[in-house]
């Protein structure tokens, strides 16, 4: 017993850095210091196979015969599962191929099925193999998991890449007459309360942040409706935080608060104003609300209000959502709204290594849904649109005050 003991205790020391040919070896060579009587006791020390130390006797007995390098002897080591199943690979890819997504002519396919599920319809073939096998078989196919990918834009304008370019040239003779053009949008609402914020942040281990366990928004609290406005050429933002709704009124709100704490002291001399925006929303191409206001907007600055709209489904072109939006959900990452002013604190403390800054201002103002637009009111605005697309390209003149 006293022998067994101190096998055991150097073969746990040894272990880690044994490898199978050391285990063996190491077995063998307590059996040949102790006699063959011990074969057995070597064996309940090491939890080694007997079977095994008998090779390792014949290990030291060929001990000069055996490469330097090598674990096992020549074909030794489990067979491959196709060496004793050699259509199970057919099989496999024949099960696989009527559920494959994407184009087949790619190098790399994907499964729809589970490991599981196709382990159980080969052994339904007749096959011996377990989920876990399945998974190094697919690999050895060439299969694997993947998530979606967003790269389809649906259906597409015929004029949109044109709509594009007519951008791209309004906005370049802006900045070279020094105008301003500001791209807007409405940033998605947040609850307001301790509700998990997406992302990750730095937080002593294992004591992450404890928030609520449900998103029933607040009665008190509510959400946060933060509406940007995005300098394209100064690199600045100003985000309006609304308390209630979206509507068109609160949009032009938020446009008419720039122009009064930033446009105007950054443009001192400025006599148009080019709005890029999306083509939904608020600030939609059919809302009759929003160009109303942009109208009343026209007429109190006296500026001339030129709008263009992206085409339909390429809202995530529009220069805020890259260049302002996401830098403020990169900022608040994991840190739950808490208050309005956690909101307006966190969007206004928004910077870049290019230069960005933003401020923010929260708007208390009530802004009521369903407001309806007459003909007549449409009638009289003194709205122009261009030749190309004027439903997407249009100017608001300042009407003259009787």
């Amino acid at each position: 017993m006293r022998d067994e003991d101190t096998i055991r205790r150097g073969f746990e020391l040894l272990r880690p850095n044994l490898s199978e040919q050391g285990r063996r070896l190491y077995a063998a060579a307590q059996v040949v210091a102790l006699g063959n009587r011990s074969l057995a006791a070597v064996s309940r020390a090491t939890g080694i196979a007997r079977s095994t130390i008998g090779r390792g006797l014949r290990d030291i007995e060929q001990i000069n015969n055996i490469s330097s390098g090598r674990v096992r002897r020549p074909g030794g080591g489990r067979k491959s599962i196709t060496h004793g199943q050699p259509t199970i690979l057919s099989d496999l890819k024949q099960l696989v191929e009527p559920i494959t997504l994407g184009d087949p002519e790619r190098a790399l396919y994907w499964v729809s099925k589970s490991k599981e599920k196709l382990a159980r319809a080969l052994r339904e073939m007749g096959h011996k193999v377990g989920s876990t096998t399945v998974g190094v078989l697919l690999k050895e196919l060439g299969y694997s998991r993947q998530g979606n990918f967003k790269a389809n834009e649906g259906h597409q304008h015929a004029d949109r890449d044109a709509q594009f370019e007519h951008i791209n040239t309004k906005v370049l003779s802006y900045q070279k007459d020094g105008h301003p053009v500001i791209s807007v949008d409405t940033k998605k609402k947040e609850l307001v309360g301790n509700y998990k914020n997406g992302g990750t942040d730095l937080r002593p281990k294992k004591r992450p942040r404890r928030v609520n366990g449900h998103d029933f928004p607040d009665k008190t609290l509510g959400k946060a409706v933060p509406y940007g406005v995005y300098d394209i050429s100064a690199n600045a933002g100003w985000v309006s935080v609304g308390i209630n709704h979206d509507t068109a009124q609160f949009a032009v709100q938020s446009i008419r608060r720039w122009l009064e704490l930033l446009g105007r002291e950054r443009y001192p001399t400025m006599r148009r104003l080019l709005i890029t925006a999306d083509g939904g929303g608020s600030n939609g191409v059919r809302v009759r609300l929003w160009k109303l206001e942009l109208q009343k907007l026209a007429d109190e600055t006296g500026l001339t209000l030129d709008v263009c709209h992206y085409p339909p489904g390429t809202s995530k072109w529009n220069k805020i959502e890259h260049r302002l939006f996401c830098h403020i959900s990169q900022n608040w990452r994991a840190r739950p709204l808490t208050s309005l002013l956690a909101v307006v604190k966190l969007i206004s403390s928004t910077t870049t290594t290019a230069g960005l800054k933003v401020a923010c201002e929260l708007d208390n103002n009530f802004y009521p849904k369903g407001i309806k637009v007459s003909d007549e009111e449409m009638e009289a605005l003194a709205i122009t649109g261009d030749e190309f697309h004027p439903e997407w390209n249009y100017s608001l003149e300042p009407r003259k005050r009787e």
